[in-house]
């Protein structure tokens, strides 16, 4: 899944420019002849080292289980478990 989701990033980087200009030009017909994965609305953010989709985390790019076991260990700088 991982390798798919890169797959698609380069498509959607080749056909950025195209897509773009087609779209000023309000030629939808043509858009629609363009590979569906070109689309960047296809994209879905991944874990970057487990490649899990759900519970993504922007901020630091990686699923919240993962981000939790990393906190615990302290191995992300300036997180740490709250309590009050």
């Amino acid at each position: 899944m991982k390798a798919r989701e890169r797959k698609r990033e380069a498509l959607i980087a080749k056909y950025a420019d195209k897509r773009k200009a087609l779209k000023e030009a309000g030629d939808y017909e043509a858009l629609q002849k363009l590979p569906k994965n070109a689309s960047p609305v296809r994209q879905h953010n991944r874990c970057k080292l487990t490649g899990r989709p759900k519970g993504y985390m922007r901020q630091f790019g990686i699923s919240r289980v993962l981000f939790r076991e990393m906190a615990n260990q302290g191995l992300i700088p300036g997180v740490k478990k709250a309590s009050w």
